[in-house]
C-alpha cells in the first residue's frame, strides 16, 4: 500500500520526512558555508547540522574563563523564548517592557545606595562595554560643558584608570578621543595605586576609573580611599572630576558579600556606576546597566527623542534595537531571588571559591593571587622554575574538558603568567573537587612527558629544558598559547 502511495503520489511529498535524518542529501552532500544554498533543506536537518555543529564547541558548564552566565531556572527560559521577538526599545508597542526596565534601573539604583527613589537614572545595555561607553561619554560631556562655560579649551580631555582595567576603556578612549592615563600596577598591589592615580589629574581629566573586580584577579579597587582622595585634590585645586565605578563583575556581588564596604552611590565622587547583569546578575548574555548618580550627572544633549516607532521616546544607546528577553530574565531574577536569595547564592560561591583555593594551594604547584576574598574566583600562577608554562597546563586541562585562561598580567607586570578560574552559578563542591583533583593530574602529566624523550624524538630533560614559569608570557599571550604548545611538542599528551 506504502509503495502504490508513493508512485501515485499520494504521499510523495513526504518522502523526505520518511527517510532517515542522517540518510537524507542534506547530511550526506557538502552544504554551502559562505553563500546561500541554491535550495532550502527540511527543518529538522537544517536543526540537526547546525546543532551538531555546534557540539565542537566547549561545554559551558566547564568554561571556568568566563564570567558571563550559563545556567537559568526553566521558569526564566520559558520567559526568555516568549519575548524573543520583543524590541526592548519600543515604548509604544511594548510598553510594559519598557515598565519592567525602569523597575530594574530603580532596583539597582536602590542597590547602590542612589540618592532618592523612584526616579532613578539609568539603561539597560547589551553588556557592560556598551555601559561604560555611554558612562565615558557622559563624563567627557559633562567635562566639556563644564570646560566651555569657564571659557576654556576642551580639546585635550584624559581619562585616569589602572592599567588592570577591561579592554572595552582602551577602546572608549580611542574611539571617542580621550587621552588615557594608566596607573601602573605592581606585583605587591594589583589594583588601582590611589597617589599615583592623584598624580596623574589634572584640569583636563573627564573622571577617575575605579574597578570593582578585576578581570584579572578579581580584586576590588580602594574605591573609598580613591574618593577620599579625590575630594581633597578637587578641593585644594578647584577641580570637579568624579569617579566612575566599573562594577561588571562586582556590583551583583559586593552587596551580598560586602554589605558594609562603601563603593557605590554612598561616596560623594561616584557619579556613574555600570554593572552586567549577564555575570553574577545571574542571567544569560547580553544584558548590562549603567546609572548615574542623578539628572545633572546625564547631559541632556546626549538623549536622543525620536518619534517613528510611535509617539515621542527618549533615548540614550549606541544600539537602537536591543532584545527584550534579558531585561525580562532579570527582572524574574529579582523577583525570584531577592535580596535573599541573592545573599546566599553569592555567599556560597564565595565559599566555594575559598575551598578551591585551598585545594590547589595545597597541592605545592601554585601560589595565589587571589583566593576568592573579592570576586569568587582564584587567580594563581605556577611556582618554581618549570620546564612547562601556564599555558601547556590550559591545554592540558582542555584534555579533560576545563576551560581556563592562562594569559599575562598588565602592563610594568606582564612577565608574570598567571590562571584564572571564575566560580559561577551552576558550579557544585563536587565539581570543584573535580577541577583540583584534574588540575594536579595535569602537573604530574606534564612533569612526565617533560622528564622522557618524546615520540618525536626532541629532548625534553629537565635540565636541558628547566626556564622560569613566566618566560613565555607576553601580550599575546592567550592568543597564541595553542600554536605555542604544538611548537613546544605537547599536544599529544591527551
Amino acid at each position: 500500500m506504502l509503495h502504490s502511495q508513493l508512485h501515485d503520489g499520494g504521499i510523495a511529498g513526504d518522502r523526505e520526512n520518511l527517510a532517515p535524518l542522517f540518510a537524507r542529501r542534506a547530511m550526506t552532500h557538502p552544504v554551502p558555508r559562505y553563500e546561500l544554498p541554491s535550495t532550502g533543506m527540511d527543518p529538522e536537518a537544517a536543526y540537526q547540522l547546525v546543532h551538531d555543529e555546534l557540539q565542537l564547541d566547549g561545554n559551558p558548564l566547564l568554561n571556568l574563563a568566563s564570567f558571563v552566565t550559563t545556567w537559568m531556572e526553566p521558569q526564566a527560559d520559558r520567559l526568555l523564548a516568549e519575548t524573543l521577538a520583543k524590541n526592548a526599545v519600543d515604548a509604544d508597542e511594548y510598553p510594559q517592557t519598557v515598565e519592567i526596565q525602569q523597575r530594574c534601573v530603580n532596583v539597582l539604583a536602590h542597590l547602590f545606595n542612589a540618592p532618592g527613589s523612584g526616579e532613578a537614572v539609568g539603561t539597560a545595555t547589551v553588556g557592560s562595554s556598551e555601559a561604560i561607553h555611554l558612562a565615558g561619554l557622559a563624563m567627557k560631556w559633562r567635562w566639556r560643558a563644564l570646560r566651555k562655560s569657564a571659557g576654556k579649551p576642551a580639546d585635550q580631555p584624559n581619562i585616569v584608570m589602572g592599567s588592570h582595567v577591561q579592554v572595552v576603556w582602551e577602546k572608549f578612549a580611542r574611539y571617542f578621543d580621550v587621552e588615557p592615563r594608566y596607573v601602573p600596577c605592581s606585583g605587591h598591589d594589583w589594583g588601582l595605586r590611589v597617589p599615583e592615580a592623584m598624580r596623574k589629574v589634572d584640569e583636563n581629566t573627564i573622571g577617575v576609573v575605579g574597578i570593582l573586580g578585576s578581570t584579572y584577579t578579581g580584586g576590588f579597587d580602594p574605591i573609598a580611599e580613591l574618593d577620599a582622595a579625590l575630594t581633597a585634590l578637587n578641593t585644594r585645586s578647584g577641580l570637579d572630576v568624579p569617579i566612575h565605578v566599573d562594577a561588571a563583575s562586582g556590583g551583583f556581588v559586593a552587596p551580598f558579600t560586602k554589605p558594609g564596604l562603601e563603593w557605590d552611590f554612598r561616596l560623594s565622587l561616584v557619579r556613574s556606576i555600570n554593572t552586567s547583569g549577564h555575570k553574577y546578575g545571574l542571567v544569560y548574555p547580553g544584558i548590562g546597566w549603567v546609572l548615574w548618580r542623578d539628572k545633572a550627572d546625564l547631559p541632556e544633549d546626549l538623549i536622543f527623542h525620536v518619534s517613528y516607532l510611535g509617539g515621542d521616546q527618549a533615548t540614550f544607546n549606541l544600539n537602537f534595537s536591543r532584545g527584550a528577553s534579558q531585561i525580562i530574565g532579570q527582572y524574574y531574577n529579582f523577583l525570584r531571588l531577592g535580596r535573599s536569595g541573592y545573599t546566599e547564592i553569592m555567599q556560597a560561591l564565595t565559599r566555594l571559591a575559598a575551598r578551591l583555593a585551598g585545594k590547589l594551594e595545597a597541592t605545592g604547584h601554585v601560589e595565589l593571587l587571589s583566593r576568592g576574598q573579592d570576586l569568587p574566583l582564584v587567580c594563581f600562577k605556577l611556582t618554581g622554575e618549570r620546564p612547562y608554562d601556564a599555558h601547556e597546563v590550559s591545554e592540558q586541562l582542555r584534555c579533560r574538558g576545563w576551560i581556563v585562561p592562562a594569559y599575562p598580567m598588565p602592563p610594568d607586570i606582564e612577565d608574570t603568567t598567571v590562571l584564572r578560574v571564575v566560580v559561577r552559578e551552576g558550579m557544585s563542591r563536587d565539581l570543584v573537587d573535580a577541577f583540583a583533583t584534574d588540575f594536579n593530574q595535569a602537573i604530574d602529566i606534564l612533569d612526565r612527558s617533560h622528564s622522557t624523550l618524546p615520540p618525536g624524538g626532541h629532548a625534553t630533560n629537565q635540565a636541558a629544558s628547566v626556564r622560569p614559569v613566566e618566560h613565555r608570557a607576553g601580550k599575546k599571550g592567550i592568543d597564541d598559547s595553542r600554536e605555542r604548545a604544538h611548537k613546544a611538542g605537547h599536544r599529544g599528551v591527551c
